[in-house]
């Protein structure tokens, strides 16, 4: 029996995920398969790819050949690589970072929020700070003008 390495369908309008799969050549894509091998959801980033090694690497050694698809997903994975025999076997999958806790998260967001906020109010008060010292020797200056016009009047009266 001729068997083939494919993607087999899964999801809704625009949101596909596959599993890798080992069927008979002539069977439809989604139809019956031999055995199930893998998953691979490309909607996600990075893209999740679990292909199990041992039984792929089995499937390639008794002849089933792989899609166009799955060649290159194998190829990721370093299966291709293993089975041919060729250097960089361990594949090129990138893999999602830990995940955080999301209360953490609200933590790290609010205390980063109070820093901001913090850090805007002390540049507020030093604005405030320049404007007022200006402010200050501005009437001094103004209160002995002030003086000045007072007592010149009063020496025209004299006259």
């Amino acid at each position: 029996m001729a068997t083939k390495i494919r993607l087999k369908r899964f999801g809704k309008k625009r949101a596909p995920f596959y599993r890798v799969v080992v069927a008979d050549s002539r069977t439809k894509r989604d139809g019956r398969v031999i055995e199930e091998i893998g998953k691979y959801h490309p909607t996600e980033e990075p893209s999740l790819i679990e292909i199990d090694s041992e039984r792929a690497q089995y499937w390639l050694g008794v002849g089933a050949q792989p899609s166009e698809q799955v060649a290159a997903l194998l190829k990721i994975t370093g299966d291709w690589q293993k089975f041919k025999g060729l250097p960089g076997a361990e594949g090129t999958l990138r893999t999602k970072g830990d995940k955080v806790d999301a209360a953490e998260a609200i933590k790290a967001a609010a205390d980063a929020a109070e820093k901001v906020k913090a850090k805007a109010a002390e540049q507020k008060a030093s604005e405030e700070k320049a404007a007022e010292a200006p402010a200050a020797e501005a009437p001094a200056e103004e209160t002995v003008a002030d003086e000045a016009a007072e007592e010149a009047p009063a020496q025209d009266e004299q006259a």
